[in-house]
C-alpha cells in the first residue's frame, strides 16, 4: 500500500490459495478481499459395509452419507418350505417362507400332596434356594432325568423321591396322580419367528386330581413335555420358571434351573452348542422339558422358542 497526501491507500494483496481440509478430506481455500473463503473439498467416496454387505458412502459439504449397499436377497427355509429374505438400508427382512402354525406342547402333569414326598410343599424349604446339579447331563433310558447325587440335596430328599417326580406311582398308597394337557404357544408379534407361552399364574390343575388341599391353588405338581424338531441351524430356546426347570436337547442337558426359587430365566442357542448336543442341520431330534412346582405361593411358566415344527404347516 502507498501513502499520498498523508493518506494510506488500501492494502492490495494478490489473491492467494492455501491447503485446507474438512471431514471429507483435503481441499483448497482462497483468500479474497482479505478474507479466507470456505474450504473447497472435492466430493469423495469410500468403501463401507452394513448388515446387507459392502457398498460405498460419499462425502460432500463436510458430511458423509449413510453407507449405500445394493438391495440384497437370500434364500431361506422354514420347516414348512423355502422362501427368501431381503436386505435394504442395513436391515434384513424376516424370511417369507411358509411358517408353521403355532405349536402346542403336549404335557403330562403329575399332582402330589403337599409334603408327600418331602420334596413338595414343606415350609422349611426356603422361598428361594437354587439347587443346581440335581440331574445328570444325559436323560435316562426311559427319557426322564436321573438324579445325580448319592444323598440328599438342599431341596430333594433322595434319589427315590426325585424318581417319583416324573413317574406314575399309583400305590397303594398313591404318591401321585396324572393327567394330560396342551399348552398352546402364540406367535410373538414383536419378534418374528418366535413362539411364546407365558403364564405368571401357572396352576393348570386347580381343583383337579388331589385338589387344592385347602389352599388357593393346587400346588405341588410336575410337568413333562417331549417333542421332536428338525434342526435348521438357528434355533433358540428361552425358559423362565419357578421352581425347577430342566430342558434336554437330543437327550443332553441344555438348561438347569433346579431348586425351589423365584422365577429364574435361562436360554440356549442351539448353534453355539451343536457339538455338545450332537446335532447337525437337517436332522430331527427330541426336546424334553421338565418342570416342578414345589412350593406355594407363586408359579411362573414361560417358553420362548423358534423351535417350531412341533406345530403343523398350514
Amino acid at each position: 500500500m502507498t501513502c499520498d497526501n498523508n493518506v494510506w491507500s488500501e492494502c492490495n494483496v494478490p489473491q492467494t490459495t492455501r491447503d485446507c481440509s474438512d471431514n471429507c478430506g483435503p481441499g483448497t481455500q482462497e483468500c479474497s478481499d482479505n478474507v479466507w473463503q470456505t474450504c473447497v473439498v472435492p466430493e469423495s467416496s469410500q468403501v463401507c459395509s452394513n448388515e446387507c454387505g459392502s457398498g460405498r458412502k460419499t462425502c460432500s459439504n463436510s458430511t458423509w452419507s449413510d453407507c449405500k449397499v445394493d438391495h440384497q436377497e437370500q434364500t431361506c427355509t422354514s420347516v414348512c418350505g423355502s422362501g427368501k429374505r431381503t436386505c435394504d438400508n442395513g436391515i434384513w427382512s424376516a424370511c417369507d417362507a411358509p411358517q408353521p402354525l403355532p405349536p402346542k406342547l403336549h404335557a403330562t402333569i403329575r399332582d402330589f400332596r403337599n409334603g408327600q414326598p418331602a420334596d413338595f410343599g414343606h415350609p422349611e424349604i426356603g422361598m428361594s434356594v437354587d439347587d443346581r446339579g440335581l440331574v445328570q447331563s444325559l436323560l435316562g433310558a426311559d427319557d426322564t432325568p436321573i438324579y445325580a447325587l448319592t444323598g440328599p440335596s438342599l431341596t430333594v430328599q433322595s434319589a427315590q423321591t426325585f424318581y417319583e417326580w416324573y413317574h406314575d406311582i399309583l400305590g397303594p398308597p398313591a404318591i401321585n396322580a396324572s393327567t394330560q394337557i396342551d399348552l398352546p404357544l402364540t406367535v410373538a408379534t414383536d419378534r418374528p419367528g418366535l413362539f411364546v407361552y407365558e403364564n405368571h399364574s401357572f396352576f393348570p390343575i386347580d381343583n383337579q386330581l388331589f385338589g387344592n388341599e385347602g389352599l388357593g391353588h393346587n400346588y405341588s405338581f410336575t410337568l413333562a413335555v417331549s417333542a421332536n424338531f428338525t434342526y435348521l441351524g438357528n434355533e433358540v430356546f428361552k425358559f423362565t420358571g419357578d421352581d425347577d426347570v430342566f430342558v434336554f436337547i437330543n437327550r443332553h442337558l441344555a438348561i438347569d434351573l433346579g431348586g425351589v426359587h423365584d422365577a429364574e430365566t435361562a436360554s440356549v442357542d442351539l448353534a453355539s452348542r451343536a457339538r455338545e448336543f450332537e446335532i447337525s442341520v437337517g436332522n430331527r431330534y427330541p426336546i424334553h422339558i421338565f418342570f416342578a412346582e414345589r412350593h406355594p405361593v407363586l408359579s411362573d411358566f414361560l417358553v420362548e422358542t423358534s423351535i417350531a415344527d412341533i406345530g403343523a404347516c398350514p
